[in-house]
């Protein structure tokens, strides 16, 4: 199992580069989000003997499991950036607050408010994407295309976060085309948050099924689960 999670990483490596160089873009600069959602601390920790320290998860309740035991596991010797990917309610944004580094699904600013107020005062800001439902698909989470800029304002008066950038969920399709259009409109945005905001540096889109369009189209960060860990239990 260590061997394999660890050829996985090393594939997707090897896919990043080559997504990179078909565009004459540097693969430093894209950096590899594990997603670890539903997998348990012995793979995150393969993942961790492999080099990867970046790691995203979706639900509150078991994130914050994982992390406790892993902060009380001497093996896990540097620490690691947790990022929270998945949507949030309002009345669990405490602990994710409390312990995560990231959280890349804001859509609303009660939510951005609330983990402002709760972020504890000895820990650094907290690092902000905003969540964009670039598909207007209603059973997606994600601010719309017209909110962007007023959201962004908003979350970048609150002293306790710092808004780093936008994350999307394209449509599944088949359609290349269809897909890096999507791609194409949120780097678009992404570009007039930087001209707003200096702090903004990350265009999280791209997932293990549409990483090269997503690398092609601008991504800084893809989020990749199953082809480092393979498919959710």
């Amino acid at each position: 199992m260590i061997n394999n999670i660890f050829k996985q990483i090393t594939s997707v490596k090897h896919k990043i580069a080559y997504a990179a160089r078909q565009v004459h873009r540097d693969s430093d600069q894209i950096q590899l989000l594990a997603v670890s959602k539903t997998k348990p601390v012995s793979a995150i920790k393969q993942a961790y003997q492999a080099g990867l320290r970046h790691f995203g998860e979706n639900y509150v309740q078991e994130s914050i499991e994982k992390i406790q035991q892993i902060k009380a596991d001497a093996d896990f010797d540097e620490p690691i950036c947790w990022y929270f990917i998945g949507p949030l309610q309002s009345n669990k944004t405490r602990p994710v607050a409390e312990n995560f580094d990231w959280v890349q699904s804001v859509d609303r600013f009660k939510i951005a408010q609330r983990l402002n107020d709760q972020r504890p005062n000895n820990l650094p800001a907290l690092n902000i994407c905003l969540q964009v439902n670039i598909s207007e698909e209603a059973s997606k989470s994600g601010t719309t295309l017209s909110q962007v800029i007023e959201l962004a304002s908003q979350v970048n008066s609150l002293a306790h976060l710092k808004l780093r950038g936008i994350m999307a969920i394209p449509k599944k399709t088949e359609n290349i085309e269809l897909l890096e259009n999507q791609f194409d409109t949120l780097y678009n945005i992404y570009h007039q948050l930087q001209l707003l905001y200096p702090d903004i540096d990350t265009l999280s889109m791209g997932m293990s099924a549409d990483l090269h369009s997503a690398i092609r189209c601008g991504s800084t960060m893809v989020r990749i689960g199953s082809d480092i860990f393979g498919s959710r239990n």
